[in-house]
């Protein structure tokens, strides 16, 4: 369900032949060269991040993996390692300004830790691969691996140092925090565990929802559902079109933001635990809402219409709601199936519902 997990980790080998203007030049070790790269974002990077963001390329949006240096790292700097999401490992480098450290991206497939470690590929397999691969016991002389909190669910601590004798010890959850906590020793304080859900990081998810609406395939079903519009006890019209194509236009808008933006904002505030019945809530009154909208521009649909869009927008409110349940911090993959089996019954249903009232409303006492 979640639109914050990019990639698939059962999709083919990736081609990483592409540019990567982050590499700054490299350093020596013993088994070679390593790659140095930049802590400085560039405008490049932001505009990636901002595109990935509302779904421009984000399936493409990775880095090889492999090790990294930044700074002037020796065989006693730790050892860093997160996903090849280029996101997050634009997260990390960008907080590293000032320190000498090794980072072991590992091929994650172009998923972020969080969601890598719930699809298997931030995993125990993985870090023993890239471990090994990159021969990483000749570059250090230590023996310990600072792994995201966020990735622990995917790794098994005992077997990675079984299998290549390294110690693996959990970072903070946020990158901003990686300085202060290789200063203090690698020691994390309770505020550095703390995984929170903040507005800004409630809305940061939002442009991928509204962004799926872009796409062909719904702008496709728009233009057909326009065009079935003008069609009716009349005949066809396009005064029709007109009026009944703007109300099922306004409806489809709503239930998008509703679920998409107004759910998300609101989501400590309302009732129930489950995304679903939170954004149900908001559709409900968001339809309303919109037959209050249409009113004012002088469509006034028949008590068929004014329940098609008021089922449609709670049906299409609480789905879009429901993607936001594997983008938290307090839900679980069961947790997430739970909701799932219970809720898509009901918005299959309400969207059956509000489609038949549509149809009912251009045969029914209507005139376009």
């Amino acid at each position: 369900m979640s639109e914050c997990c990019s990639g698939n980790a059962d999709e083919p080998p990736y081609d990483y032949s592409g540019p990567t203007p982050w590499v700054t030049g490299e350093i020596d070790t013993v088994r070679g060269p390593v790659p140095t790269v930049a802590t400085n974002l560039t405008r490049t990077d932001h505009l990636g991040g901002y595109g990935v963001r509302w779904g421009i390329k984000r399936m493409e949006y990775r880095v090889p993996p492999g090790l990294y240096a930044v700074g002037s790292p020796d065989d006693t700097a730790p050892v860093l390692v997160t996903a090849n999401y280029k996101l997050t490992f634009d997260a990390l480098r960008r907080e590293l300004t000032g320190v000498d450290a090794w980072i072991l991206v590992l091929d994650t497939k172009g998923v972020n830790v969080w969601c890598a470690a719930g699809k298997g590929t931030f995993g125990t397999i993985e870090v023993v691969r890239r471990v090994l691969a990159t021969d990483l016991a000749q570059v250090v002389s230590h023996r310990v691996l600072v792994l995201p909190q966020l990735g622990a669910p995917g790794v098994a601590a005992h077997d990675v140092r079984a299998a290549t004798g390294f110690r693996v010890v959990y970072g903070p959850v946020r990158a901003a925090d990686v300085p202060a906590f290789l200063s203090a020793g690698m020691k994390a304080s309770s505020e550095m565990r703390l995984v929170t859900f903040t507005l800004r990081e409630r809305l940061v998810l939002a442009p991928v929802e509204l962004a799926a609406a872009f796409r062909p395939r719904p702008l496709l079903v728009a233009a057909a559902v326009m065009l079935l519009a003008g069609a009716g006890s009349w005949g066809y019209s396009l005064q029709a079109v007109a009026h009944r194509g703007v109300f099922t236009l306004d409806a489809a808008i709503a239930a998008l933001l509703a679920g998409g933006v107004v759910t998300p904002v609101l989501l400590p505030w309302l009732p129930g635990r489950s995304f679903s019945l939170k954004g149900a809530t908001v559709g409900a009154l968001a339809g309303l809402g919109t037959i209050v909208a249409v009113a004012a521009l002088g469509i006034r649909p028949n008590m068929f219409g004014g329940a098609a869009i008021v089922l449609g927008v709670t049906a299409g409110a609480s789905y879009i709601a429901m993607n936001f349940t594997g983008s938290t911090p307090f839900t679980s993959p069961s947790g997430v199936e739970h909701e799932m089996r219970r809720a898509l019954p009901f918005q299959v249903g309400a969207g059956a519902l509000a489609i038949v009232a549509w149809v009912i409303s251009a045969f029914v006492g209507v005139t376009p």
